[in-house]
């Protein structure tokens, strides 16, 4: 192996507790954990420096919700904290800021109020503000993924490229909590279309073989939540992998 890829996991927060969803489906919802600060610190016991935290709460009530979890991680932790989920006015953004989120996504926002979105850009600068792109069938799918639009993923990427974007994360909602592999055909397409794009993989992972597979096509980070919380992928072996590249 020589490309190193970010292990990013995952928790998604339903009424403060870590839970999954598959293809984000409400209705089919596993919880996890009661706790989501001790999920969080043993991710950090062993050695991942960054975590993706999501409102689903906040993504369904289109305002942020769950910034207490967000805080208590925060502030109890070193995780480097990216954060989403119905984040949809400036208020919501100065929360999330505020509970100690490093970097903040929008996606819905991004498709339904652009200069809004792009004033965000303006304001706190391309390092703190993420693109989702999530994807269903290769067009993009809004509002905690219950809606799906006609606009292909690579064009609305693209768009936003050309503004200052440069971090995205794209998550192939038919994948999601699934554990079938993640889109490798969409981000090679991704990567090759936008090479300067800091493209982050999500939805589908089921092993570490598939982790290695996107470090060796270049991606730079990648999300994981099921596998990790299904005992597909140990933390064990994320430590491992890490350790090699200290």
């Amino acid at each position: 192996m020589n490309k190193k890829i970010e292990i990013i996991p995952a928790i998604d927060i339903i009424g403060g507790k870590c839970v999954r969803l598959s293809q984000g489906d409400y209705n089919r919802k596993t919880v996890y954990n009661e706790n989501p600060l001790e999920v969080a610190r043993m991710f950090e016991d062993a050695g991942i420096s960054r975590l993706h935290l999501v409102d689903l709460d906040g993504a369904k009530a289109k305002h942020i919700v769950n910034y207490k979890v967000l805080e208590q991680i925060a502030s109890k932790t070193n995780l480097i904290i990216d954060f989403g989920g119905g984040l949809k006015s400036d208020k919501d953004l100065k929360i999330a800021f505020e509970s100690g989120a490093a970097m903040v996504i929008g996606g819905s926002i991004a498709v339904k109020e652009p200069e809004l979105y792009l004033s965000w850009l303006e304001k706190f600068g391309s390092e703190k503000i993420i693109l989702g792109a999530d994807a269903k069938n290769g067009k993009i799918a809004v509002s905690g993924w219950q809606e799906s639009t006609e606009l292909p993923v690579i064009e609305f990427i693209d768009e936003f490229h050309k503004k200052g974007i440069f971090k995205v994360i794209s998550t192939d909602i038919s994948r999601d909590g699934m554990l079938s592999g993640p889109a490798f055909e969409l981000y090679a397409e991704i990567m090759e279309t936008l090479p300067k794009v800091e493209i982050i993989a999500s939805g589908g992972i089921a092993s570490m073989d598939d982790i290695y597979k996107l470090a060796e096509m270049g991606v730079p980070g990648v999300i994981t939540g099921k596998a990790i919380y299904e005992g597909k992928i140990g933390l064990k072996e994320i430590e491992k992998y890490n350790q090699i590249w200290l």
